[in-house]
């Protein structure tokens, strides 16, 4: 068999890696737990008409079909999943009747995706999402809660550099817009969320030529979009362009409360930001959205994103409006991995190899290990009954800290490979310190 291609786009990690990747879906599920939040998972694949209903994303979405597929569109009608939201309305329309409202969810789960593969960007990847979603009416202050829940997760993964929370409203902007006489306020938007990627004069271009604005027009846009704020100075900014609607008004007054609720979490770490060039391009945000961007890593765009939607789901009778933010899990993780050197302490979860004298004793060994695992312990029995000093390489290459032995006279023993210290044991009351009971994360100081 010829050595295999790795594929672009589909990473894979080793296990020291994996172990890093775990860390944080760990500390995702557990915040999100502490705040009530249920986890849910849903299928991989939804019918095309569910997956393009919303949003221009057809290029993006892979289709499934069977090897002697016949039918006359070559495929099955279902497509893989390119985010959690759209499965997620889905999931609440088939089982409102089972749920109760407001619904608290998570979900962290692969999606799938046929763009260009770059750095954070990839066609197989893990999203952490949470979702708060009511029955015909949700409250603002779940807008609020949201975004605290998500930045309480981001601390304390501690191995994070610092990070921005950009956050806006889409009826400010939608306001705005209409206070000057714009028609298609979903077109300039698109347009004005290239903002990130394309400079100002370029955006005032494409404003004017595929929105149809004129050039006093698409400045009086662009003068909206250059507006930033930590606090909530930015609503007299705004008043200031001398632009009045009844939806401005109310954008205004929510994004105004969420920057004042939230002010609080802003540290050394963490910054909220009103960023008024904010919109997202999915056009299924009604009101307040999200974009979280890394210190040092912001070629990356947004690893966090999300926002409210009035109208994603409803079966006729009733409307589910909900929020929420989803967390790029693979996009925040992959590069960190390749860039820093992050990675686990240890290439295995053993935290005592178990050594073998002979052959004939490997079941006493094995005894020795079910003790230890009885209270939890992660342990292995060598796999081979080499000389002991061959068994100890073979820890220290897999990161094992401890070796077990046993005596000729039957007693037990333990060493710390590290430090070289050897105490005797037992092994239904010996415990490891607890920093070495799990791996821990490190990161290459030098990169930092």
């Amino acid at each position: 068999m010829a050595k295999p291609t790795p594929l672009s786009g589909f990473p894979e990690l080793l296990p020291e890696q994996r172990f890093v990747e775990q860390q944080v879906v760990d500390t995702l599920r557990h915040t999100f737990e502490l705040h009530g939040f249920a986890g849910i998972e849903t299928r991989a694949v939804e019918p095309l008409d569910q997956l393009l209903r919303k949003g221009d994303t057809s290029k993006e979405v892979y289709l499934l079909r069977r090897l002697h597929e016949e039918s006359a569109e070559g495929h099955a009608g279902i497509g893989l999943h390119f985010d959690l939201t759209v499965p997620f309305a889905r999931y609440v329309l088939e089982n409102a009747g089972k749920l109760e409202f407001p619904f608290r969810r998570y979900q962290i789960q692969k999606a799938w995706r046929g763009e260009r593969p770059q750095e954070g960007r990839f066609r197989e990847f893990t999203q952490a999402d949470i979702d708060i979603i009511g029955r015909d009416e949700l409250p603002f202050h779940h807008d609020v809660e949201v975004t605290r829940v998500m930045v309480d997760a981001l601390t304390r993964l501690d191995f994070l550099p610092g990070f921005r929370v950009q956050v806006n409203n889409r009826k400010l902007i939608q306001g705005f817009y209409a206070g000057l006489g714009i028609d298609d306020t979903d077109e300039v938007m698109r347009v004005v969320d290239k903002l990130d990627k394309v400079p100002v004069d370029k955006v005032r271009d494409l404003l004017v030529a595929e929105a149809g604005l004129d050039e006093k027009t698409a400045d009086r846009v662009l003068s909206l979009a250059t507006i930033r704020a930590t606090d909530d100075s930015f609503v007299e900014d705004v008043r200031a362009l001398g632009v009045e609607h009844e939806l401005l008004d109310e954008g205004l007054a929510e994004l105004a409360e969420l920057v004042s609720a939230c002010a609080d979490l802003v540290t050394d770490r963490v910054r909220l930001e009103a960023d008024l060039s904010i919109a997202r391009g999915l056009d299924y945000y009604t009101g307040t959205v999200f974009e979280t961007r890394l210190d040092g890593y912001e070629s990356m765009g947004s690893i966090c994103s999300g926002g409210r939607y009035d109208a994603l789901a409803t079966d006729g009778r009733s409307t589910y409006p909900g929020v929420g933010i989803s967390l790029g899990v693979s996009r925040v993780v992959v590069p960190l991995l390749a860039r820093t050197g992050l990675t686990a302490s240890r290439k295995v979860p053993s935290v005592v190899l178990v050594a073998v004298v002979d052959e004939e004793s490997r079941a006493d060994s094995n005894a020795i290990a079910s003790a230890l695992r009885s209270r939890d312990i992660p342990c292995e029995v060598v796999a081979s009954a080499q000389k002991f000093g061959k068994q100890i390489r073979y820890a220290e290459r897999r990161g094992i800290p401890y070796v077990w032995f046993t005596n000729a006279d039957g007693g037990h023993e333990i060493k710390d490979i590290r430090s070289g210290d050897q105490v005797a044991a037992d092994p239904a009351a010996w415990t490891p310190p607890s920093e070495d009971l799990r791996p821990q994360v490190l990161m290459k100081e030098t990169e930092l």
